[in-house]
C-alpha cells in the first residue's frame, strides 16, 4: 500500500531577499472561528529557496513544496 502525498502550492508576497538563494514570502488566508463563526485572517511566514536572487521585496509569488533544503526551507519558487 502506497502513500500518495499532496503537494502544496501557495501564493503570497515577498517580505524579505536580505539572504542568500532564499526570500521570506507571507501568505495570508482567511479561516472562521468555530464558536463566532467570525473569518480571521492568519498570516504565515515561509522560507524560499531562490536561486539567484531574482524576486525583490513586494513581489507575488507561488511556491510548491519541495524536500528539504536547509533545516528551515522546504518550499522552492514555481517557474
Amino acid at each position: 500500500m502506497t502513500k500518495i502525498k499532496t503537494i502544496k502550492i501557495l501564493s503570497g508576497t515577498v517580505t524579505s531577499d536580505k539572504m542568500k538563494d532564499t526570500i521570506v514570502v507571507e501568505v495570508s488566508r482567511f479561516v472562521e472561528h468555530s464558536k463566532y463563526k467570525k473569518r480571521i485572517k492568519i498570516n504565515k511566514k515561509y522560507k524560499v529557496h531562490d536561486a539567484g536572487n531574482t524576486k525583490k521585496i513586494g513581489d507575488r509569488v507561488e511556491i510548491v513544496e519541495t524536500r528539504p533544503i536547509s533545516k528551515s526551507k522546504h518550499f522552492k519558487i514555481v517557474n
